[in-house]
C-alpha cells in the first residue's frame, strides 16, 4: 500500500474505476463503449484496460458485457472520487474556472498525500460551514 492507503495501481486504472463509478450512478452497469466515449479513447484501448482491471479484481463483467466494480474497485473509486470532488471545490473556491478546476483536480487527486488531502478536506469543511 502507498501513503494514500491504496494498493499500487496505475493512475489510469484509478481514472477508469472512478469513471465507472460516475457513469454507473443510477444505471445497471457500464458498457465499454460508454468508457471509450467518455475518455475519447478507442474501443481497443478500453478493451485492454478492462481486461487488466478484471485480472486485478477491480471489476467484473457480466454475460452481456456490462462492467461492474468489485468491492475492491468500489473502494478505490470512492476514494479517488472523493478526492476529486474536494479538490475541485477547493480550486473553485479559490477562483479557478470550472474547466481548469476539474482538470487540475484530476491531476492532483492521484499524487496528493493523505495528510495533505485530509488537511484540505478539513479546511473546506470549515470554509463551507462559514458560508
Amino acid at each position: 500500500m502507498n501513503e494514500r492507503g491504496i494498493t499500487s495501481f496505475h493512475e489510469s486504472q484509478e481514472d477508469y474505476v472512478e469513471r465507472i463509478l460516475m457513469l454507473g450512478q443510477g444505471k445497471e452497469g457500464v458498457r465499454s463503449v460508454d468508457l471509450a466515449r467518455s475518455f475519447s479513447y478507442s474501443k481497443a484501448s478500453v478493451s485492454v484496460a478492462v481486461r487488466k482491471m478484471e485480472d486485478k479484481g477491480l471489476i467484473r463483467l457480466d454475460e452481456h458485457g456490462l462492467i461492474y466494480l468489485t468491492e475492491q474497485g468500489m473502494a478505490i473509486a470512492g476514494r479517488v472520487y472523493e478526492r476529486h470532488q474536494v479538490l475541485e471545490k477547493a480550486l473553485l473556491s479559490l477562483g479557478v474556472d470550472e474547466e481548469n478546476a476539474r482538470r487540475d483536480a484530476c491531476l492532483i487527486e492521484h499524487d496528493l498525500s493523505e495528510e495533505s488531502f485530509q488537511a484540505i478536506k478539513a479546511h473546506m469543511e470549515r470554509f463551507l460551514d462559514k458560508r
